[in-house]
């Protein structure tokens, strides 16, 4: 029988607030008194399990981990849906070749949703702002949702459809001033809350944001549970991963990088600012 992380979380809700089995307790015995991955659902907590509507949008060459990370955390809230939407069900083609195929249209998709992400990117990103489809779904969907998110620069495409608009918000370290272009005020943090405003930074924040949503959608167990399942503990090989901890050779060479897409980007803020009034 092939057991699924939410089939663990069962497991595990099946002894909250039951006895723990005794530690000499026969392989035999230990199988027998363990709640089935099936019947825990009766007693886990009731705020354990929920019915959100949650969708991601994707678009050509956006980053993968900016969908995938948060997607991992969101996932296993129990009782969730969680949809893949793009403007058809065509594969799509991710900035790094990863192939990801939508699981709804924008037609299909439910009209009223707990949560609406949009991951970054940055030329693919640079054409979702530009994308009338687009952006006519984020306005629609966004006017109703319980929480509208992004992460990375996937902030800039919210922007562009006007839901940041005298919100605090953040991107990717290198696109964060942009968002000022939205009415939007920036801040330096990898995840930032403004009532039902949720921004994650560059792409692995995506994972901090993540977990932050379900923490907040069930509570604090439940979401340490998940980053145990996860054996999401970083400690990374290097300490270079924010522009205050970079060399300053790094920060240089990364930020002329970006030089271009920060023309681009600008310019097109500006042009959605001036639509959105």
């Amino acid at each position: 029988m092939t057991i699924s992380k939410r089939d663990v979380l069962k497991i595990l809700a099946g002894s909250v607030g039951g006895a723990v089995l005794p530690s000499k307790a026969s392989a035999g015995e230990a199988s027998r008194a363990a709640p089935s991955a099936h019947d825990g659902m009766h007693e886990m907590p009731a705020s354990w399990y929920g019915k959100e509507q949650i969708a991601f949008l994707i678009y050509p060459e956006f980053t993968a981990l900016d969908m995938v990370g948060p997607h991992y955390m969101l996932a296993s809230l129990m009782g969730a849906t969680v949809h893949i939407v793009a403007k058809s069900r065509e594969p799509i083609v991710s900035d790094q070749k990863l192939v990801f195929t939508p699981t709804v249209t924008f037609d299909e998709c439910p009209a009223d949703l707990d949560i609406i992400c949009v991951p970054g990117g940055s030329t693919g990103t640079l054409a979702a702002m530009q994308d009338e489809a687009i952006i006519a779904f984020l306005k629609d969907r966004g006017s109703r949702a319980k929480f509208v998110t992004s992460v990375c620069t996937g902030s800039l495409v919210l922007g562009t459809a006007g839901l940041l608009k005298g919100f605090k918000a953040t991107s990717h370290w290198a696109t964060r001033d942009i968002l000022r272009e939205f009415g939007a005020e920036p801040v330096e943090a990898r995840v930032v809350e403004d009532r039902n405003r949720i921004t994650g930074g560059g792409v692995t924040a995506g994972i901090d944001f993540g977990l932050t949503i379900v923490g907040k959608l069930r509570d604090r167990q439940y979401a340490e549970g998940v980053q145990l399942l996860a054996e999401y503990d970083p400690s990374p090989p290097f300490d270079s991963g924010a522009p205050e901890k970079a060399s300053k050779a790094n920060l240089d060479m990364m930020t002329a990088m970006f030089a271009t897409f920060l023309v681009d980007a600008s310019k097109a803020a500006k042009r959605a600012a001036a639509r959105n009034g």
